[in-house]
């Protein structure tokens, strides 16, 4: 024992550690959002939060109120370019002063306001149509024993939105037990598996007699196969084109169709080689995940945030697209009935809470417009010769260096350019085109853009012989000689995120 020394440290360690509040996180989210999502945010909110009114719907009483009180007014920009909400925190203790007893609303006016919101609300989107609704009404219609339909139902709850037939499993980390920690995963099933899960003994040829005899005869065609050749085979008829030499590439050779090695189809197959090309053609028109045309995400239309137009001096002006937005404001009625004295304190802060975050909302609306209208023009001023010449003329540019032009940090110009979309007289862009980096061409000395040296290696595939494709090194010679920097490796990626295919699947061997 005593070699033994039992003590006791106290260490103090700072850290540092940075903390969001909840409406600099609301303004983030906000920013992030495309326009068609900014829309439905905000006529949620307008359905939830009594304190959200649209302009549009003020009478003329409280547009001569309005002047008294703006809560719509510029915003302040400190040093540092980022906008000050100061004033949106004072509300609370400042509105008193702005809005007396005879602008006090009855709750019968109150409740006018609420019908008014929700006529305006009516006109919301229906949810899609999805897979599973598109094969239960199938199944609905057809004529089967309800112990077969009950069964197909059960066997249809295990197609995956792409059309196969697959599980999504909860798979737990090994470290913990946490149900929280668990992660969504896809995984295929057995048949035998999905005869234990039903709620009636059933055995596994019967599960399979009703996949193959019921579930893959609807529509789409390839609905509830297990492979890709599976599926692919259920989608061929004998109106196909090439049906027959077709099934026999499918079952036999889809790996060789897939490396373009036509001379060993042709070998094993004796099918000359116009005619196993032709069923190739064929081939591209089936479709390889038929469940994902009824994704429940619905189709997605691009929508233009902003919009970029040539005025007559020759400059670019640039204007949100945000008009069918609603306008949001404070409603005054519900302010003068949270001042109001006959509230017990639950209500209260209920009321408070509602109120907060309503001018939080605004503020974060106000600030999406001038950050997205700020970093928007920014990037025009540095692309001008995109929009004049054409995007093969796109400068090299990165994000830090808008974020250093508007003074605001590189995390707020990504947010601002996440998935928005820009209407040009050049065509409809992704704000993130804009953005790249580049190289030295070693002729002219001038910046590139690393999206004009993929312009250019599409070009060279374009014009490349058939019947002898450029390899990757060859491009590589090609791009340089063109004073186009570039190594083997950056060509093979660029190749790759361009989807064109390697020289050997490339090669016409009908030209051979």
């Amino acid at each position: 024992m005593s070699g033994m020394r039992i003590g006791m440290d106290l260490s103090v360690r700072m850290n540092q550690q940075m903390i969001l509040a909840p409406r600099m996180i609301q303004s983030m989210e906000i920013l992030q959002l495309p326009i068609i999502d900014l829309q439905a945010k905000i006529e949620k909110e307008l359905q939830e939060n009594p304190f959200l009114e649209q302009k549009e719907q003020l009478g003329e009483n409280e547009e001569g109120a309005e002047k008294e009180f703006n809560p719509d007014a510029p915003l302040k920009h400190d040093d540092t370019g980022d906008l000050e909400f100061s004033r949106l925190e004072a509300l609370n203790r400042d509105w008193d002063d702005h809005f007396n007893e005879e602008h006090r609303g009855s709750r019968g006016a109150l409740e006018e306001e609420g019908d008014r919101k929700m006529d305006a609300m009516a006109n919301m989107p229906d949810r899609p149509r999805s897979l599973q609704d598109h094969l239960d009404e199938q199944l609905g219609e057809l004529e089967l024993d309800p112990e077969v339909r009950a069964l197909a139902k059960h066997v249809c709850s295990f197609i995956d939105r792409t059309g196969y037939l697959g599980s999504r499993i909860k798979t737990k980390r090994r470290e913990t037990d946490d149900e929280s920690e668990a992660r969504e995963t896809f995984s295929p099933i057995t048949l035998l598996e999905i005869a234990q899960t039903y709620d009636q003994l059933v055995t596994e040829d019967e599960v399979e007699d009703v996949l193959v005899s019921v579930i893959q005869k609807l529509d789409p065609p390839g609905i509830g196969a297990r492979t890709l050749r599976e599926c692919l085979l259920l989608q061929i008829t004998d109106e196909t084109p090439c049906a027959d030499v077709l099934r026999v590439l499918v079952r036999d050779h889809l790996d060789d169709i897939g490396y373009n090695r036509i001379p060993v189809i042709q070998k094993a197959t004796r099918f000359d080689i116009p005619t196993i090309q032709e069923a190739v053609e064929a081939l591209h028109h089936l479709d390889p995940k038929p469940g994902l045309k009824f994704a429940e995400s619905g189709v997605q239309y691009v929508v233009p945030d902003v919009v970029v137009e040539r005025n007559d001096d020759g400059d670019y002006d640039v204007r949100l697209t945000d008009d069918w937005v609603p306008n949001i404001r404070i409603s005054k009625r519900y302010f003068e009935l949270y001042k109001s004295k006959g509230l017990d304190e639950a209500a209260k802060e209920k009321l408070r809470k509602s109120l907060q975050s309503a001018q939080w909302l605004v503020s974060a609306v106000e600030q999406r417009r001038n950050t997205l209208m700020k970093v928007t023009k920014a990037i025009i001023d540095h692309q001008r010769a995109f929009l004049d010449a054409g995007p093969e003329h796109i400068h090299p540019l990165k994000m830090q260096q808008i974020a250093d032009l508007v003074k605001v940090h590189v995390t707020t110009v990504s947010r601002a350019v996440d998935d928005k979309w820009v209407q040009t007289p050049r065509g409809v862009f992704p704000l993130k085109r804009f953005f790249g980096g580049g190289k030295v061409n070693v002729q002219t000395q001038e910046d590139v853009a690393y999206e004009v040296m993929k312009q250019k290696l599409m070009e060279l595939v374009s014009d490349e012989d058939k019947a002898n494709p450029l390899s990757d090194e060859e491009l590589v010679t090609r791009l340089n000689d063109a004073g186009y920097p570039v190594a083997r490796r950056t060509v093979t990626k660029y190749r790759k995120m361009l989807k064109i295919p390697s020289s050997r699947q490339r090669k016409d061997w009908s030209r051979v």
